[in-house]
């Protein structure tokens, strides 16, 4: 008969992200909320605190997982498809469900979990949809969301989380420097991209030699491609007179790094140089002001002021910075660490979060353009730590033709 869902440790377990130690400190915190809670089990069902708790990293193309954890077990719960790097890649136990059936997923969370149990889950994540089949085949006595406790435990930073990150960003750098050496008129945004995104794997290799390599990229726009933070690279033709936004994503076994840098090919006209060092103040006095003790938005507020002292507050497209850690560009985010009016989180020693103020210009005005400049802090016992080293700013960005 064919099975729903069975065990299978295929090979052995591969070294993960983190230490043992690290993981089994990160699941006594979570189980200190299961307690404090009154929960019986956790179902998680993200990618970002599936890899938090268990270093899996799973790849869903339309397939549920889980992480199960409770006061005596830890369990992730995976597809077929994957058949053992799951169990493999986990700290800890495995299960996998067949897709012979359909929810054979429920069938085989339901036999770890059982029926009438307080569970908690993630309510910023589980869908209306998988939140009816929890009620049918789990049957909780209740359902409690822990996203935003759970949340406030991953903004603040291991030695050994800071230690990956500190080399995130180093590997930031070094696609920075491969993607400014190729810069020139002629050459496409695409081509450029993969220049840096390929230096960045490689030094990911060379450092990490363990991890998976997955998720690395570049965006590189140029001109009015620059107006949006997040538009993908296209084939659009670097032309000489052109603003230029670097951004370079390397990702490390799930853990998110970041460069940003405003460049410009040949000489910028006055205006756009005005914006520019204007941008570049904005983020030298967010840089200054992140410190222990000051809420993400005070810091807001303060650039916000000069800002709009320069006539330039209308531009300006986002929040000033976020926090680090286990998320990408499509999982993940820790939205209560963010240099945002609406967010009074004081910021705490062992936080990690970005200084990245935007200005962009529509087309057809004087300057314009998206301007961005971007480093990430530590605050460390020491003070804060700025881990970017790629220089930025007109003295050191445009490029001579």
């Amino acid at each position: 008969m064919r099975k729903e869902f069975f065990e299978l440790k295929n090979g052995e377990k591969a070294i993960l992200p983190f230490s043992d130690g690290e993981y089994e400190t990160r699941i006594s915190k979570l189980r200190k909320v299961i307690t404090d809670s009154g929960i019986d089990f956790v179902i998680f069902t993200s990618m970002h605190n599936i890899a938090y708790y268990s270093g899996f990293l799973y790849c869903s193309f339309g397939r549920p997982y889980a992480l199960i954890v409770s006061n005596d077990l830890n369990i992730t719960v995976s597809a077929n498809i994957d058949l053992g790097q799951p169990w493999r890649r986990s700290y800890g136990q495995n299960v996998i469900y067949t897709d012979w059936k359909r929810d054979n997923y429920w069938r085989a969370v339901s036999s770890i979990v059982g029926h009438g149990k307080i569970v908690g889950i993630e309510g910023d994540h589980i869908t209306f949809q998988q939140n009816e089949k929890l009620k049918e085949f789990v049957k909780p006595k209740q359902a409690k969301d822990i996203s935003d406790d759970i949340m406030k435990i991953r903004m603040i930073k291991s030695m050994e989380e800071m230690d990956l990150i500190r080399s995130g960003a180093s590997i930031a750098d070094i696609g920075g420097a491969a993607i400014i050496e190729s810069i020139k008129p002629g050459i496409r945004e695409i081509d450029i991209a993969m220049i840096g995104r390929d230096a960045m794997e490689k030094a990911i290799a060379d450092r990490f030699p363990n991890s998976e390599l997955r998720d690395t990229w570049v965006w590189f726009q140029s001109g009015i491609n620059t107006d949006g933070a997040h538009n993908p690279i296209t084939t659009r033709t670097l032309r000489v007179g052109d603003i230029l936004s670097l951004n370079t994503f390397p990702m490390i076994s799930g853990y998110y790094t970041a460069l940003e840098r405003t460049l410009w090919v040949g000489e910028p006209d006055k205006e756009s140089l005005r914006v520019w060092e204007v941008n570049v103040k904005a983020h030298e006095l967010g840089l200054s002001l992140i410190n222990e003790g000051i809420a993400c938005s005070a810091v807001c507020d303060q650039i916000n002021n000069f800002l709009e002292d320069q006539d330039l507050l209308k531009y300006r497209t986002f929040g000033y910075g976020h926090s680090f850690g286990v998320l990408s560009h499509y999982y993940g985010r820790e939205a209560g660490l963010e240099l945002r009016e609406d967010i009074d989180t004081i910021l705490e020693k062992n936080m990690v979060v970005s200084m990245e103020p935007m200005l962009t210009i529509p087309q057809g005005n004087p300057g314009a353009g998206g301007y961005r400049e971007h480093d990430i802090v530590i605050l460390t016992e020491k003070g804060p730590e700025n881990i970017t080293k790629t220089p930025y700013g007109p003295a050191h960005n445009i490029i001579k033709v």
